[in-house]
């Protein structure tokens, strides 16, 4: 569990970063569609570390692991079949 409150616009952006990546890794061996799954990580990629949070005291090097673990674990949630 989180000791981190996130913004959820941030959470929701490292969450699709993580998503995206999954999309990418999965059509590598194709070779139509990679170029706008690499651009979409870029933009999320600068969404994120531009973030006001990080200017904050919050914004830690340890805030910055917990969003990824918890954004990893969103994202792994949502590929998951509804039970």
């Amino acid at each position: 569990m989180s000791r981190h409150t996130f913004p959820t616009d941030l959470l929701e952006t490292q969450t699709a970063w993580y998503r995206t990546y999954r999309q990418l890794a999965e059509i590598a061996a194709t070779p139509s569609g990679a170029a706008a799954y690499r651009r979409r990580l870029l933009a999320l990629s600068a969404r994120i570390a531009a973030h006001p949070y990080w200017d904050t005291p919050a914004g830690t090097p340890a805030a910055r692991v917990s969003l990824k673990e918890a954004a990893r674990a969103l994202a792994a949630g949502a590929d998951r079949p509804p039970v």
